[in-house]
């Protein structure tokens, strides 16, 4: 059996850490988090892209931990609105905005915009970051539409208003299951691990 990989993913959002490890469940990896780092330096998320805050995040945390970082930095783009909140989606009502207040927000900015008009995508950019400095990237990308009200009550974010219609659901009224199939994060945690399993645990390539 191959030994664990370790591994510190750069959130404290215990949503997106429960789907990350969920996802990453089948590899022998030894999964922390920034929960497991309270002394951890805060990183203010300033890029101009996600790229740029994921790599941000990263090497912050791998200069602390001595550790290779998984960070990731994902929003949802509205076609409508010329692609915001983008790199601002999870502090779009403000700094300390809840998920409620932000998906207000937008709703109250979408409010009469017809269903045609309405278009949006997930998207998100994880970073694979070693303590030498050298990283890989992975993207991912779930288009989909703003609803007209908060239905669901599962996932977090944006989850209650994107409405996915290949699925007739929002992603908040998604199993976990059915969500990880489908999401932007899953695609990219896919790329990701088939970049693990051919040069980190050749032994578990199917």
């Amino acid at each position: 059996m191959a030994a664990p990989y370790h591994l510190v993913i750069a959130s404290k959002n215990r949503g997106k850490v429960e789907e990350l490890r969920a996802m990453l469940a089948d590899l022998p990896l030894d999964i922390l988090s920034l929960s497991d780092y309270p002394e951890a330096p805060a990183v203010f998320e300033d890029g101009d892209s996600f790229l740029a805050n994921a790599l941000k995040k990263a090497r912050s945390l791998a200069a602390y931990t001595g550790k290779t970082v998984l960070a990731d930095d994902s929003g949802l783009e509205v076609d409508r609105l010329n692609g915001a909140p983008g790199i601002y989606s999870s502090r779009y009502a403000g700094e300390d905005a809840t998920d409620d207040e932000n998906n207000r927000k937008l709703l109250a900015e979408m409010q009469g915009v017809p269903g045609d008009e309405r278009g949006a995508a997930f998207c998100c950019v994880l970073v694979l970051y070693r303590p030498d400095g050298t990283y890989e990237k992975f993207t991912g990308r779930w288009p989909g539409q703003i609803g007209e009200t908060l239905r669901g009550r599962r996932g977090f974010g944006y989850d209650p208003i994107f409405y996915v219609p290949a699925l007739g659901k929002t992603v908040a009224e998604l199993t976990p299951e059915e969500k990880n199939l489908a999401s932007h994060r899953s695609q990219a945690v896919l790329a990701l691990k088939k970049y693990l399993q051919d040069h980190v645990f050749p032994e578990l390539r199917r």
